[in-house]
């Protein structure tokens, strides 16, 4: 196993992908082909994931909880983001689906990604394939949306997106 060189971003989208699958009987391969991503880079995102505490030793069970306490509390310190220019784009944050009908802004945020249908300020994704693969698994793109709440959003947005993650992780 290589040295343990902290989280990288990806590695939350690959444990929000299992959670997603909501099935013990995954495959890492699977995983890859769906996240767009090589087998090699959810190999060793799951060895951090043990090493951080998040997955435990057999790669098969996520210690939800210990996820949820990282997501509420560390998520936004340790992958900030500031919304960027006006693009085109999938919606994110309190702009998609998850929580829109809750929120309500003039603002959109957006992940940019030409094959999008809205417009809104950019709002860099935690891999650059996120877009693509949340519009393959709309349960992957809510969590993933909700995550972006908490990074972008204030004190109300941020409240709303842990409650609904609550919701859907545990």
């Amino acid at each position: 196993m290589k040295k343990h060189n902290g989280m990288r971003p990806h590695d939350v989208v690959i444990l929000l992908k299992i959670i997603a699958i909501d099935n013990e009987n995954w495959m890492m391969k699977d995983i890859a082909n769906q996240l767009h991503i090589s087998s090699s880079e959810v190999s060793e995102s799951l060895n951090r994931s043990v090493w951080a505490g998040l997955l435990n030793n057999d790669k098969r069970r996520i210690f939800k909880s210990a996820l949820l306490d990282f997501i509420t509390h560390g998520l936004k310190y340790v992958y900030p983001q500031k919304p960027g220019a006006m693009v085109r784009g999938i919606r994110t944050a309190h702009s998609a689906p998850a929580l829109s009908s809750e929120i309500s802004s003039e603002q959109n945020y957006v992940w940019p990604y030409a094959e999008g249908d809205a417009r809104g300020f950019a709002i860099e994704p935690l891999h650059p394939n996120v877009p693509r693969a949340c519009l393959e698994d709309h349960k992957l793109y809510e969590l993933l949306a909700l995550l972006d709440a908490i990074r972008i959003g204030n004190t109300r947005e941020q409240n709303l997106a842990i409650d609904e993650l609550n919701k859907r992780i545990q």
